[in-house]
């Protein structure tokens, strides 16, 4: 159980990086998901569009808070 009691003090040393890390890792799991269930449903003129458009703006909504939101607060923050 060391390991665990050095990641619960690192998440409660830095709760935000630690909030984004996960959110990023649950993100990139659901959009690992519906993108499997998309294909299978095949591509957006046959299939559902609503949910190719749920994936581009999840994966682009991931993208901007890696690249523009971390380091802004990691300057400022």
């Amino acid at each position: 159980m060391g390991w665990l009691s050095g990641l619960w003090a690192d998440v409660r040393a830095t709760p935000v990086a630690a909030a984004l890390e996960l959110g990023t890792l649950f993100a990139s799991a659901g959009l690992f998901l519906a993108l499997v269930v998309a294909l299978a449903r095949g591509p957006p003129p046959r299939g559902p569009t609503a949910l190719w458009a749920a994936i581009v703006a999840v994966g682009a909504g991931v993208a901007v808070v890696w690249t523009v939101l971390v380091p802004v607060y990691d300057r400022y923050g």
